[in-house]
């Protein structure tokens, strides 16, 4: 087993041979994921100028950089983390360090922006076990809080856009979402990593399921 330096240069090593990774410095995005979410928007057009929008697990912020681009200046962005993420110059991003779950987003949301936005983004990720099972049941659990968390904030047509690993256990959180999207896909931006297992399940047009009451 390698030892935690060895892994460091081993990544290091990698990422200055990756091409995603060194296009992001170039264009000054703070991670290469930046990619997947341009590819994302090219592909699905889940993203308008003028978009409320909540970006789920934002540390470092490559995802809110681009979705500001994108939604402009008469939108806004919403980085939720609870982890540090430094400060954006651009005005229309607010910074929220916290869990996904916590009351405090909702009273923000219902307070500063009338109690709905447009799209919410989830690139949440946990550690990888090297257990493919795990894995993949820990990825679809992150999703799946990422969506309980949208359907509280999610305006009825918004879109939601969340990192998933295909197995087994995504087969009930699909069926979940398909019934409160028109539009639910599976994809794979081409700026992943050829090594990595994640995919992306687009979800278009909510429409939330409303249950009988007896």
């Amino acid at each position: 087993m390698l030892s935690y330096s060895q892994r460091t240069y081993c990544k290091l090593s990698y990422n200055k041979k990756d091409h995603y990774y060194r296009e992001a410095k170039r264009d000054g995005f703070r991670a290469r994921s930046a990619y997947k979410l341009q590819q994302i928007q090219k592909k699905f057009y889940i993203l308008r100028r003028g978009n409320t929008v909540i970006d789920f697990g934002a540390a470092p912020g490559a995802w809110t950089q681009v979705a500001s681009k994108i939604v402009g200046n008469k939108g806004q962005i919403i980085a939720v983390d609870k982890n540090p993420i430094r400060s954006f110059v651009n005005e229309n991003i607010v910074i929220l360090l916290m869990d996904i779950r916590s009351p405090k987003l909702i009273e923000f949301v219902e307070d500063e922006l009338s109690g709905k936005v447009d799209v919410i983004l989830s690139d949440l990720a946990g550690n990888t076990s090297g257990n493919w099972h795990l894995d993949v049941e820990r990825q679809v659990h992150l999703a799946t809080i990422a969506f309980e968390s949208a359907s509280k904030l999610l305006l009825p047509g918004g879109n939601f856009v969340s990192k998933v690993f295909r197995g087994p256990p995504m087969k009930e959180l699909e069926s979940i979402l398909r019934k409160n999207f028109t539009k639910v896909k599976l994809w794979r931006p081409p700026a992943t990593r050829k090594s990595s297992a994640e995919e992306y399940v687009i979800c278009m047009n909510y429409q939330p399921v409303v249950e009988d009451i007896e």
